[in-house]
């Protein structure tokens, strides 16, 4: 990923979004903001995003609910969830609803910046894997068609 890491931030409070935004647009990173769960989806489905900050506390739907409601796009988005509301349910519930990391608010910025350098290294190191792959398969498939067509040529 030469370019720039797109990140979606989902969160009801409009200071929380501009703070983030600021905060991440002086990292580098491609901001963009979403203040319900349904403008995340509308989002993910006409763009790509490489990682998703979401609050667990939304207008229209919990955050955990939108885990498996955004788009499922290639590479994986990696989604974070963010909320000042820790509960042991909602952790589980995150985690099952398959979040990448868990993050309190008010947030220790340094630690977020180091979670989200994390998730993006993780899934770059997923690319990086699925190119191998798919490499492995392509060379393997040419000699198999190498040493088929060498039989019909023979026979």
């Amino acid at each position: 990923m030469g370019e720039r890491a797109r990140i979606l931030v989902v969160d009801d409070d409009e200071g929380i979004r501009t703070t983030l935004t600021a905060i991440l647009e002086d990292e580098g990173y491609k901001v963009d903001t979403a203040e319900s769960g349904k403008e995340a989806i509308l989002k993910s489905n006409a763009g790509f995003y490489n990682l998703a900050l979401i609050d667990v506390r939304l207008l229209d739907m919990q955050g955990t609910e939108l885990l498996t409601r955004i788009k499922d796009t290639v590479p994986r988005m990696r989604k974070i969830i963010i909320t000042g509301y820790p509960t042991v349910h909602n952790a589980i519930d995150a985690v099952n609803r398959n979040a990448d990391a868990y993050m309190l608010k008010p947030f220790d910025i340094g630690k977020l910046l180091f979670v989200i350098k994390d998730q993006l290294r993780k899934q770059k190191d997923e690319i990086k894997f699925s190119q191998d792959r798919i490499t492995e398969y392509i060379e393997t498939r040419v000699k198999e068609l190498n040493t088929s067509n060498g039989r019909n040529k023979s026979e």
